[in-house]
């Protein structure tokens, strides 16, 4: 064994302690959701019928996969876009010398390492018809309360907002962390040019932190898609599965129709536009990313 065949093999075994991870609990995994996809199996039967592409064809003449898929799109855009916007306001507010900055901050971030069970529970009392705080502050405008998790109009709606408070802290550190490495100069710059607030934002501190975005932005889309536990307690995907999305419609598929097979192949679907949306985010980032050298 060569000199240079020895290193490889020393820097392979210093990979292990990642790569067996790695394999045990993705690659494996996510191999055996690509099979089952093509099978028919109830979970409970010691045999799994090999069906082909029996469960995709069903999946894409399914009329509820279409709605799921529409509501899992609306679910990204109402919320990945709320949420990253949200944060970079929040970060240039609080990013300032302002008295009391630090204490915002935390109350800002504190609803993310809330669990989001316990959340969303509260939530769904503040969502209440009748006496929840929502629909009493309507009142107090003198407007008519809706049906915030009852009505097929507003489900979506109020399950993007406990998704929006929840995230829009933990966006607002990452763009607060981003925002402190701006150079100095580089403003100070712009303002001798005679750039104002505006201008410089636009010009300087948006291309500078738009590493930050692209990451959030490929972070937040792939929690999106993964959303769930919000839709459970407040929804259970209802009413008429107006806030049922893909990974939702996964879950009935699997734990309650015991539909291993049509489960699978939605889990595969899944996976697919998840890989998509990354390529896709990283060939956009080449030309409206920028690193600083």
């Amino acid at each position: 064994m060569t000199r240079d065949m020895a290193k490889e093999w020393k820097a392979l075994l210093f990979t292990l302690p990642a790569i067996i991870p790695l394999i045990v609990f993705w690659i494996i995994p996510l191999g055996t959701i690509f099979y089952l996809s093509f099978t028919d199996w109830d979970f409970m039967s010691p045999v799994k019928q090999f069906v082909g592409f029996d469960n995709y064809v069903y999946l894409f003449d399914n009329p509820a996969f279409y709605q799921s898929l529409r509501v899992t799109i609306l679910f990204c855009l109402g919320s990945v876009l709320p949420v990253m916007a949200g944060g970079l306001a929040l970060a240039l507010l609080l990013n300032r010398s302002l008295k009391g900055a630090a204490w915002y901050r935390t109350l800002m971030f504190s609803p993310w390492v809330t669990p989001t069970v316990a959340v969303s529970i509260v939530w769904s009392w503040i969502f209440e018809p009748k006496v929840g705080m929502a629909n009493t502050a309507l009142r107090w405008f003198g407007l008519e309360g809706v049906g915030w998790l009852q009505d097929t109009k507003w489900a979506l709606a109020g399950v993007l907002i406990v998704t929006v408070w929840k995230l829009i802290g933990w966006t607002m550190v990452f763009y607060i962390v981003a925002l402190q490495n701006v150079p100095r100069e580089l403003l100070q710059a712009g303002e001798l040019d005679g750039a104002g607030s505006w201008s410089k934002l636009r010009h300087i501190t948006l291309p500078l932190i738009s590493p930050t975005t692209l990451f959030l932005f490929i972070v937040q889309t792939i929690s999106a898609l993964q959303a769930y536990d919000q839709i459970n307690v407040l929804t259970q995907g209802g009413p008429a599965g107006s806030t049922r999305t893909l990974l939702y419609m996964y879950y009935q598929s699997a734990f309650e129709s015991f539909d291993i097979g049509e489960a699978s192949s939605v889990a595969v679907v899944l996976v697919i536009a998840c890989m998509l949306l990354s390529i896709l985010s990283f060939a956009i980032s080449r030309k409206t990313v920028h690193y600083s050298s």
